[in-house]
């Protein structure tokens, strides 16, 4: 406790001391809009604001248009987007740049959505997390406009879910949907300071088997949890983009101490995420798609356990033997509290597959038993 209140207490020196000296410099508090998400009733507005220059000409990547579905584009959309993606690969650089940020503390941003107003501020390290009821919206996909006190207003998405919607999807990130093959301690380090964010691999066919399982239920949201940080945003955005996953916020996490210590702790971050998303859509059923290199299992079967009724299906990538020994050290997968039976007893169906065509080819056993459990 005492060392996390020391590291805490030294980056906020740290970052106060940047402020100013940026100030100095000419420099201005820009705002990063994440994709937000909720109901009719309530949605959730993300944003960060970090100190830039306004002479650069380098603005945070955003959805150029809003999908026409609740997770996907047009065909001329997705056009556009590879031809953008294209123009943008010739201007690529280290994603180290990401993270070398001055974050602005307690400034006072008004925020709009639908016909509703708020002021708030954000929070010590930087990000608006603002929950915003009776906003008037229709589902569908609609725009915040955030306006900070100094410097340029700008626009989020906010995915607005049917309350009719019964079909949901969450993603992992790292190991189901990009391609890692890194030691676990690496792969924060290797993505944010080392790898161009145009060069990241996808798994394959995992496109396909997204769009199988979505294809049959328009209206179904799809999230992206992970343990990752939220500097890396953007570039994680246009991975999505251009390799024709369906579009869908991301719930990531912020590096640096906490309250109680020197690291958050990425396994309950994502069960805290979960059990969000359970609470906001009530009527959604989701399919949980991860990897088994880390804790993806043990989550997904500790949420199937206990809301069995609330899980449509679990699909895990497996890795393989060298992928398991830089994941977490051995060349066993990490196993849930259950056997796979035992979670299919329940009726949660759950498939592995090494990559998206082989999770595919297996994806009909979640229609199987779905069709059993309406009989």
């Amino acid at each position: 406790m005492a060392l996390a209140n020391l590291a805490r207490n030294f980056e906020d020196s740290l970052n106060r001391r940047n402020i100013v000296r940026r100030r100095n410099q000419g420099w201005l508090p820009r705002l990063t809009g994440y994709t937000g998400y909720g109901s009719i009733h309530g949605a959730k507005v993300l944003a960060r604001a970090i100190m830039a220059d306004p002479n650069e000409d380098t603005k945070p990547f955003q959805l150029p248009f809003l999908p026409t579905n609740m997770h996907s584009f047009t065909t001329q959309g997705m056009r556009d987007v590879a031809a953008m993606a294209s123009e943008q690969a010739e201007h690529a650089q280290r994603g180290w740049r990401q993270f070398f940020t001055t974050q602005v503390g307690f400034l006072p941003i008004t925020v709009t959505l639908g016909n509703q107003t708020i002021h708030t501020r954000t929070d010590r390290s930087g990000y608006v997390d603002l929950l915003i009821e009776n906003h008037g919206l229709e589902p569908g996909w609609h725009e915040a406009t955030l306006t900070p006190s100094a410097g340029e207003p700008i626009t989020a998405p906010v995915m607005i879910v049917s309350p009719t919607a019964t079909s949901g999807l969450v993603s992992d990130i790292d190991d189901t949907v990009v391609v890692t093959a890194l030691p676990r301690a690496l792969i924060a380090a290797y993505n944010a300071f080392i790898l161009h964010t145009n060069m990241r691999k996808p798994i394959p066919g995992m496109d396909a088997f997204y769009k199988y399982l979505l294809e049959p239920t328009p209206d179904a949201p799809v999230f992206y949890l992970s343990t990752g940080a939220w500097n890396v945003y953007s570039s994680m955005l246009k991975f999505i983009q251009q390799n024709d996953l369906p579009i869908g916020p991301m719930l990531m996490t912020d590096w640096g101490p906490t309250p109680t210590g020197l690291f958050r702790s990425g396994m309950e971050h994502k069960k805290t995420q979960l059990r969000n998303l359970l609470i906001m859509f009530p009527n959604i059923q989701w399919y949980l798609i991860g990897d088994d290199g880390q804790h993806d299992p043990i989550i997904y079967d500790d949420l199937a356990r206990e809301y069995p009724m609330r899980v449509r299906g679990i699909g895990l990538r497996t890795l393989d033997p060298i992928e398991q020994v830089l994941s977490h050290g051995t060349t066993e997968a990490i196993q849930g509290s259950r056997q796979d039976i035992d979670i299919e007893d329940d009726g949660v169906p759950i498939i592995r597959g090494e990559d998206g065509y082989e999770l595919l080819r297996k994806a009909q056993r979640f229609v199987e038993m779905a069709s059993a459990a309406r009989s």
